[in-house]
């Protein structure tokens, strides 16, 4: 499971109005209407905090008639809390034994004279340590703007998006607000 989707799921959960939603959905389906009535709140704030709650699939809704209903999805929340409890055997840490020697192979199979990549493998092992391979000028702890960032992979790769999309998602870098900076080694998989 991707670090970045259980960090979204806890925010979203950081909040009283949408733990208190939880626990009345575990006792059955409920409607907007109702929701509102038991916490006292208005129905617009409700639809806004359920819809928060469906964007990381806790909560689903099904039509009856003239009436949606609410129910939550206890599979995904146990799943995604028991995910936390997994992490230090979770994928995203997996790690590659590999030396020097056979990462170096690699890396001249699928690099040009100019250090440019020829392509994108597809298979993950390799991709990860050209990925690494991409990030060795940058500065761990200093911040990169996303337009920077994109100028440093240009020098590799041409598809500087999905470059950068898989920087984040392999763990080997955080973004906030198209702002990227490097995670600690021990979190990058290879």
């Amino acid at each position: 499971m991707q670090l970045i989707r259980l960090v979204s799921f806890y925010k979203t959960l950081g909040d009283k109005t949408r733990i208190r939603i939880i626990v009345l959905l575990k006792n059955g389906p409920l409607h907007g209407q109702a929701i509102a009535g038991k916490l006292g709140l208005k129905p617009p704030t409700i639809t806004h905090h359920l819809n928060k709650l469906k964007e990381i699939d806790v909560v689903y809704q099904r039509r009856e008639k003239n009436t949606i209903y609410f129910y939550l999805n206890e599979r995904k929340l146990e799943q995604m809390v028991s995910s936390v409890v997994r992490l230090g055997g979770d994928e995203m840490f997996e790690s590659f034994e590999l030396d020097e020697g056979e990462k170096a192979k690699i890396i001249k199979n699928f690099t040009n004279a100019d250090g440019t990549l020829k392509s994108l493998p597809a298979q993950r092992k390799k991709k990860l340590i050209l990925l690494e391979y991409m990030l060795r000028d940058l500065e761990a702890g200093r911040s990169y703007k996303e337009a920077e960032l994109n100028e440093h992979i240009k020098k590799f790769h041409p598809d500087f998006a999905t470059v950068r999309r898989e920087f984040v998602m392999a763990q080997f870098m955080y973004r906030q607000d198209r702002i990227y900076e490097l995670n600690p080694p021990e979190m990058w998989p290879v």
